[in-house]
């Protein structure tokens, strides 16, 4: 059973436990404008999977909010597969880094 008051990650929707890798990640990238911005807590794996995915520029473009991030295919086929992994999983960010055009 989970505890009610840990915090769940916005983009998998699992909580978050004490002792969990975790980091915040800046909705709108501090080198493109956010710094002081909002922030969400998420767990390691899932804001390392964000930044393997998308440059700085996309980010602040095109995915500055949870929505938008769960929406991009990359993202919503990792959070399929990562949302059956226990709270506590950790794993080497899953899949190639992102191409550079």
């Amino acid at each position: 059973m989970t505890d009610p008051t840990e915090p769940l990650c916005p983009l998998c929707g699992r909580p978050i436990p004490k002792g969990v890798p975790q980091s915040r990640h800046h909705l709108i990238p501090k080198l493109k404008g956010g710094k002081g911005g909002p922030t969400v807590l998420l767990h390691q794996i899932c804001h390392s999977e964000i930044h393997a995915t998308l440059t700085e520029a996309e980010l602040a473009r095109n995915y500055n909010t949870v929505e938008a991030l769960r929406g991009h295919p990359r993202l919503a086929k990792f959070i399929g597969w990562v949302a059956r992994r226990p709270p506590d999983f950790r794993s080497r960010t899953p899949g190639p880094r992102r191409r550079r055009p």
